[in-house]
């Protein structure tokens, strides 16, 4: 691979994912759990909400929406699987508070609803409402650049993947 080609991806080289959130997007070793903050799972980002629904990052597949509403993993057309997690143990609410709007097995545009969410309530819970977007595989690529430290809108870019 040449040094301009390096430089300048072709767009089937890197894909764009955008926030499943409105909120501030954050480092993922802000989240005070190991297995985000460590990247166990893989690298990321995590969204601080301000909102109350979880939209699709891409174009993709849903591959497991959890039956509790607090999760749900996708894999993008381009196969990249990404785990979006509402908040920290909240897996314990059981369902309580979470809503989801989709289905595994859905394709979906980016953009689409997957989950509703009441944020204050989790929060009054005492759960920790921070949203880590993990890509799963991401050993699959040589590149993983994410925009930390600003507001985001729910479809802003915060995350390019380079194969």
């Amino acid at each position: 691979m040449g040094f301009f080609s390096k430089l300048f991806k072709s767009e089937d080289e890197s894909m764009i994912l955008t926030s499943p959130a409105a909120g501030t997007a954050v480092a993922i070793s802000e989240v005070p759990d190991p297995t985000f903050a460590e990247e166990i799972l893989g690298k990321g980002i995590a969204i601080r909400p301000t909102g109350n629904t979880v939209f699709s990052p891409c174009d993709g597949t849903i591959d497991l929406m959890f039956d509790t509403g607090h999760a749900v993993n996708l894999i993008s057309d381009s196969g990249i699987e990404i785990l979006i997690h509402i908040g920290l143990e909240t897996v314990g609410l059981k369902g309580k508070h979470f809503k989801t709007l989709r289905e595994s097995g859905d394709k979906v545009k980016k953009g689409d609803p997957l989950i509703e969410f009441e944020r204050e309530a989790i929060a009054e819970e005492g759960y920790n409402t921070i949203i880590p977007v993990v890509i799963c595989n991401s050993d699959s690529y040589s590149r993983i650049d994410t925009v930390t430290g600003k507001d985001v809108a729910a479809g802003d870019r915060i995350i390019t993947v380079v194969k």
